[in-house]
């Protein structure tokens, strides 16, 4: 967390000794995360033949996946990385030297005298206070328990917050394994018979996926922590929608694709954030010390997301739309200087561009309504915080490319039921939309109370149709 620290200390690095991958790797995911752009397309060029140099001398990437998915690098590129790292954690599994696992046999969808259930594992380590259990919270308990039965396998220990306690008291069968090796854990979950057996981490912190690679169930699947290919050879599905991953991409995929109606992106809010829709809740601008006459457009995502192509759009709107402002989170603090010392050599005024700190879920979600328009990032897209923004009632613009990342906040959108109001074709089109839009409040304003007025019908919000 300490960045500017880090940048210093990977430069001193590199001096010493100039053939150094991780260092080179690292410094330009710390300067990607602050938003230093100087040097930014040599740097990137420079790792992507790095990565190419390992991927063939097959050592494991200075690049982790989930920093891959953000990056403007081939999406072909990004699959050998997942590849190198799912072999990685064969190699972790096969450390523990287990037999392979007898799986319990295939059951047929009819039987005589009714149905056997199907008995669906989910593993994660982000049963708690975490972006993942905030949007899937109420999953896990709604699934149909004369077909299904759950079991939540969790890899981290209780951190005592209403969302793991929930879990907890609606899945079927929660078990605390955080404390277990991962070949018990296999053990356990071959043991419990699983057939369908879901990862919800993917390549993110607190992840074991040397457990899928000791293949405790016939059938594996991604689903939601990474928005990516995991490049596994034992992850045998992919669960996403058909905008997310259109089969016209699905050679960038190792899993073979599983598409779902609508959004593949489940969230929770409509039996969490009904508050939210109340309208005697509304927070004023003047709670966050943002100007009442101005026209703002908001991009609450990490500064990490961010890339010069699209922060130079965001500057051509903001000199093109009078009387605007850009409000952005402090995500970190540590890109704010540079930031603003970016827009106003593009000739942006001072006091266009707003920064508000980090705030807390629900705050966060109401707040979001007192923007007009969001921003979207292309490189890598608004997820959770797509689905915060358009329950809050505010419109987007979304310009979608070829992964995956690249391409969810548009599938949020369509999900409304209003996407071709919100998704654009090119970065062109991006920006006058963005400022048509701004100089026509009252077709703006037409978008905005359609979109509130969709939230409780729309497919979007709609957790049950989602499970079932």
């Amino acid at each position: 967390g300490h960045v500017e620290a880090a940048i210093k200390s990977y430069k001193q690095a590199l001096l010493l000794r100039p053939d150094f991958p991780e260092a080179t790797c690292n410094l330009l995911h710390t300067l990607q995360c602050v938003c230093s752009w100087e040097d930014r397309d040599r740097m990137f060029s420079e790792v992507e033949g790095i990565i190419r140099r390992q991927v063939n001398m097959s050592v494991l990437p200075s690049v982790q996946p989930f920093h891959a998915i953000a990056y403007p690098i081939d999406p072909m590129l990004a699959l050998e990385i997942s590849r190198k790292y799912a072999s990685h954690c064969s190699i972790i599994a096969s450390r523990f030297a287990l037999p392979p696992f007898n799986h319990p046999v295939p059951i047929p969808i009819r039987l005589d005298g009714g149905l056997r259930r199907l008995r669906v594992g989910y593993v994660s380590s982000d049963f708690g206070n975490h972006p993942l259990s905030h949007l899937m919270g109420s999953v896990f308990g709604m699934h149909n328990k004369e077909n299904v039965e759950v079991f939540c396998y969790a890899l981290s220990p209780n951190d005592g917050t209403e969302w793991r306690q929930r879990t907890q008291s609606e899945a079927e069968h929660f078990v605390d394994v955080s404390a277990m090796s991962s070949d018990m854990i296999a053990k356990l979950i071959n043991e419990d018979k699983i057939q369908i057996l879901i990862n919800l981490n993917g390549y993110t912190k607190g992840a074991r996926n040397e457990i899928f690679a000791m293949q405790p169930a016939p059938i594996q699947v991604s689903y939601m922590g990474f928005p990516g290919t995991t490049g596994a050879s034992y992850i045998d599905y992919l669960v996403t929608d058909e905008f997310v991953s259109p089969l016209r991409y699905a050679h960038i995929y190792s899993e073979k694709l599983v598409h779902v109606p609508h959004c593949y992106f489940v969230n929770d809010y409509k039996q969490k954030n009904m508050d939210v829709l109340d309208p005697n809740c509304q927070p004023k601008r003047s709670d966050y010390g943002l100007p009442e006459d101005k026209f703002i457009f908001a991009c609450f995502n990490q500064l990490y997301k961010m890339d010069p192509e699209i922060f130079n759009t965001w500057c051509n709107i903001l000199r093109r739309v009078p009387n605007s402002a850009l409000w952005l989170l402090r995500f970190p603090a540590a890109g704010e200087m540079r930031l603003r010392a970016y827009a106003v050599a593009q000739g942006v005024q001072p006091d266009q561009i707003i920064f508000t700190d980090v705030a807390m879920k629900q705050e966060h979600i109401r707040r979001s309504s007192l923007a007009d328009l969001f921003l979207d990032t292309p490189l890598c897209n608004a997820h959770t915080t797509g689905t915060d923004i358009l329950w809050a009632g505010l419109p987007m613009i979304t310009l979608p490319l070829e992964k995956m990342a690249t391409r969810v906040a548009g599938s949020l959108c369509l999900a409304t039921g209003l996407g071709e109001e919100m998704i654009v074709n090119s970065m062109k089109e991006y920006e006058e939309r963005a400022v048509s839009l701004a100089l026509d409040r009252q077709k703006l304003q037409a978008l905005t109370n359609k979109l509130k007025s969709v939230r409780l019908t729309c497919p979007l919000f709609d957790t049950a149709r989602w499970v079932s």
